[in-house]
């Protein structure tokens, strides 16, 4: 998907920027509800049994790095193979290609389990990349949490090349 394309997809899909870089709207929300009686997360209140969202990034900016209490799904719809950068609950830093082109590693789907430190890339030039995002329990902004890269280095100095791309230097206000 070339990035003239990206007025586009933004117009027609009613796209707003995102607090964490590029651009999604939600588009559905479970009317069901849950509580952290039944999980092994802790949160406030109820969350909808799920929540999705398509999410437009372009080769211009990045999915900065962030943490959700909920798994979240990751499903390719066009354009440019996108990097999800994840940094596990282990330490361990794992990069994967969601996309069609399965010769090069690429899959359709990325599973980022809850409480993972993530962010996504796109890297072919004047590219972008349409996904869906399917949280459960639901997304709500309550449980997302953005880092600076001074926050990440302190924790995972090994993973420096990555934080620095990454993570923000100073969170937005």
């Amino acid at each position: 998907m070339h990035i003239d394309t990206l007025d586009y997809w933004v117009e027609n899909l009613e796209l707003e920027p995102h607090p964490e870089g590029g651009y999604y709207k939600q588009t559905f929300t479970s009317y069901e509800s849950i509580t952290d009686r039944e999980l092994s997360t802790d949160f406030n209140g109820k969350r909808s049994l799920y929540s999705s969202i398509y999410f437009l990034l372009t080769d211009k900016n990045v999915s900065h790095f962030h943490r959700l209490k909920s798994d979240e799904l990751w499903y390719f719809h066009g354009g440019s193979s996108l990097s999800v950068h994840v940094i596990h609950e282990t330490g361990e830093y794992k990069e994967y290609k969601l996309g069609l082109d399965l010769e090069k590693g690429e899959t359709p789907q990325v599973l980022v389990p809850k409480n993972a430190i993530f962010g996504s890339s796109v890297a072919e030039e004047d590219s972008c990349s349409l996904v869906g995002c399917m949280v459960s329990p639901g997304f709500v902004f309550e449980d997302f949490e953005m880092f600076t890269q001074a926050e990440l280095l302190k924790i995972y100095p090994q993973h420096k090349e990555i934080i620095r791309k990454m993570a923000y230097e100073v969170l937005p206000e």
